[in-house]
């Protein structure tokens, strides 16, 4: 259950990487919710495009939409611009954000962290990512923090829909026989609904610094795989070179939000 919750006229929110699975939905939940919108993303025929990697486009963008808030969701999971569009394009909409005197948020990963240390991670844990795309995000963290000290960086995970929404790549790949799923790989999946509101109530705070904003439960891949599926799949441990059990500790934006966060047994129960 979500509650409603009511923004003052004229609070404007450009999310840049609004062309993407949460941030389609944030937009959604977001114009519903009384926000003017504006949709940034490197997509054409969706809001307006933007490269984040063009300094110059992002402060031009942000200085002509003049919003309330930036919500930064663009990333690139892999490929040679990865590292370009995480760490620079962020760096980018931070300085900018930071210019236009705007509240900024920025979306990371738990795997900044590499899911060694035993236990779930909270904020004051050093990021120790393992992987090429963690490690991006990780100097992204930095980057964001060094060109805007109020911005708050929202660490989530694995991003989910459930019944009744549009299936996100992970439900996707749970159906997909020929894939085998990691048994030691743990995570703490998030319904793109339930995370849309929670990012849309922390705009509206003056909150900074990381945050976990992820869902309470923690499941395998394999296991997510199964709930979502609803039948076994093939099992695998992870290789050397992957994060294992990367649970967030989401307990300070649980105290901070009246949205709720359900697990991944809820929303596929």
């Amino acid at each position: 259950m979500h509650v409603t919750i009511s923004y003052k006229v004229g609070m404007r929110l450009l999310v840049i990487g609004g062309t993407g699975y949460l941030g389609r939905e944030v937009c959604r939940v977001a114009s519903a919710a009384g926000w003017e919108v504006v949709q940034a993303g490197h997509a054409s025929g969706h809001g307006i495009a933007v490269d984040v990697c063009d300094p110059a486009a992002v402060e031009h963008l942000v200085d002509d939409v003049a919003p309330t808030a930036v919500l930064n969701l663009a990333y690139v999971q892999e490929g040679p611009r990865a590292w370009e569009v995480n760490v620079d394009g962020a760096r980018n909409v931070a300085r900018a954000a930071a210019t236009q005197g705007c509240r900024l948020l920025h979306l990371s990963t738990d795997v900044v962290f590499d899911g060694r240390l035993g236990r779930p991670y909270v904020e004051t844990d050093a990021p120790s990512p393992c992987t090429d795309y963690g490690r991006s995000k990780a100097e992204a963290e930095r980057a964001v923090a060094a060109q805007a000290p109020a911005a708050l960086v929202v660490r989530t995970s694995l991003i989910v829909g459930g019944p009744g929404c549009e299936p996100s790549r992970h439900e996707l790949a749970a159906l997909d026989d020929t894939l085998t799923f990691y048994d030691d790989e743990v995570r703490c999946p998030v319904q793109v609904t339930d995370l849309a509101h929670a990012l849309l109530e922390l705009a509206a705070l003056d909150v900074a610094g990381p945050l976990h904003v992820a869902g309470p439960e923690a499941l395998s891949r394999a296991e997510l795989a199964e709930l979502i599926r609803g039948a076994p799949v093939p099992r695998a441990p992870a290789p050397p070179d992957r994060p294992l059990d990367c649970s967030l500790d989401s307990s300070s934006a649980r105290a901070l939000l009246r949205a709720t966060l359900r697990g991944a047994h809820r929303v596929f129960g």
